[in-house]
């Protein structure tokens, strides 16, 4: 969450910020927050003042007691009564004003950085880069940008390929569960365990650590990494034991470092996680999310970074060059995208993602978001360091999916298909075992 420091110190620059992320009443958010906060801090004064005469107070009952002066003793003791009672009304006004105060800051979204374009939509993100020179880069390019076949020939959508060459059940799935949790079977199932064991493989050699968290966390975590409270629904909430199932390794992985104090030197510290993710995606429905455009759960690879405010921009390009690494020896088609202000999450500053291009479906795909978050989830985690000076700081929090498994898995089967059958890229051949599915 914002920090109080940021919002009374830079008010006009958050308010703006808020805007810039098409944040429903920013000002009367900012204002509420700080006449929460003038209201507890003038409660602490109070008290404070009330403490130290208090102390004052005591003091004299003992030399008014040795000097016979009873009365003035027991004066003293009122007050000194009268003082505690009015601290303990205090105190409740202090903690009630405390909880209102951070209710409300958890629902207000992070600001954006000075580089995140302007705009509402998905539709006014910015192409920043592209693997086809046919791509035009910049603003308004996003909506309008068309590719072209590489071959000119008709492209059978993936899920018309995985029901010829036995990949992936679908309908298997829905008798098993229900809409979008498909069985992948066969070579289907070692595409899949090729593209985990590739992409943790490669995360490895970049300095990442692995971890294996688990795929179910309490509510102050999912609360630590912003995700709660969930206004969307996206979070499958287990009612009995008030736990969630995570939408990404990110919820687990980066509270592993709540409620700590990590030393400068350190960082940044390098994570990376495997798991199965779980999204309800409420009201999804039409052709794009035909087959595995979404799922309700998917296997993820998932990048993450605790770093200093000084490093942290290095950080995000070092995890950029890594997805487009990663594109780029899969090859295949892909563009870079800076996200608007209104396209970004609720907890980023800054992020970029990755699409594919699919060329049955003559659309790009999602694959990857790469996100800074500055100090919002570290505020909320509180994950701060000790840096060379001794004090303590906020860290920032990075994070990015290295990779999102299904539309990868569209984009190999519909871009790779050929008479003979569907072509595995030369990089992943050595984890499947077989150099074409057919």
């Amino acid at each position: 969450m914002l920090t109080l420091k940021l919002i009374n110190e830079q008010t006009e620059k958050v308010i703006a910020g808020l805007k810039k992320k098409h944040f429903d009443g920013a000002e009367e958010a900012i204002a509420k927050v700080q006449e929460i906060d003038a209201k507890r801090r003038a409660s602490q004064n109070e008290l404070d003042k009330n403490l130290a005469e208090a102390n004052k107070l005591a003091k004299t009952i003992g030399t008014f007691m040795k000097q016979g002066q009873k009365a003035e003793a027991e004066e003293a003791k009122a007050k000194v009564a009268a003082l505690k009672e009015t601290n303990k009304n205090l105190e409740e006004q202090m903690k009630q004003a405390q909880d209102d105060l951070t209710t409300l800051l958890c629902t207000i979204p992070n600001i954006p950085y000075d580089e995140v374009p302007e705009g509402a939509s998905a539709e006014d993100n910015w192409v920043v880069k592209s693997s086809l020179k046919e791509c035009v880069l910049g603003k308004d390019t996003v909506g309008n940008w068309t590719a072209v076949p590489a071959n000119g020939e008709a492209k059978v959508p993936h899920w018309e390929l995985a029901k010829k060459y036995n990949l992936i059940d679908f309908d298997l799935g829905v008798k098993i569960t229900g809409a979008g949790f498909p069985v992948y079977i066969g070579k289907g199932a070692r595409l899949q365990r090729a593209l985990i064991n590739f992409f943790l493989d490669e995360a490895r050699a970049a300095g990442y650590t692995e971890i294996m968290p688990p795929t179910v966390v309490n509510a102050a975590s999912g609360y630590g990494t912003g995700q709660l409270p969930d206004k969307e629904g996206q979070m499958y909430h287990c009612n009995l034991d008030d736990l969630y199932l995570i939408p990404t390794a990110e919820v687990p992985v980066t509270n592993i470092y709540r409620d700590v104090i990590l030393d400068e030197k350190d960082l940044p510290i390098k994570n990376c996680a495997y798991t199965q993710c779980f999204r309800r995606e409420a009201g999804s429905y039409g052709k794009d999310v035909r087959g595995l455009n979404r799922l309700h759960e998917f296997s993820k690879i998932e990048i993450v970074r605790i770093d200093t405010p000084q490093h942290s921009k290095e950080s995000h390009q070092e995890m950029l060059d890594h997805v487009e690494g990663l594109l780029k020896k899969l090859e295949l088609p892909y563009r870079i995208l800076r996200l608007c202000g209104g396209d970004q999450s609720f907890t980023s500053a800054i992020c970029y993602d990755f699409e594919v291009y699919s060329e049955a479906q003559g659309r790009w795909l999602e694959v990857s978001s790469v996100s800074n978050f500055d100090t919002y989830q570290a505020n909320r985690l509180k994950c701060r360091f000790r840096n060379a000076d001794k004090k303590i700081e906020l860290c920032h929090t990075l994070n990015g999916s290295a990779l999102a498994l299904p539309r990868i898995v569209a984009a190999i089967l519909e871009n790779n298909q050929t008479s003979e059958g569907i072509r595995i890229p030369k990089a992943l051949q050595p984890y499947t075992g077989f150099d074409i599915i057919d």
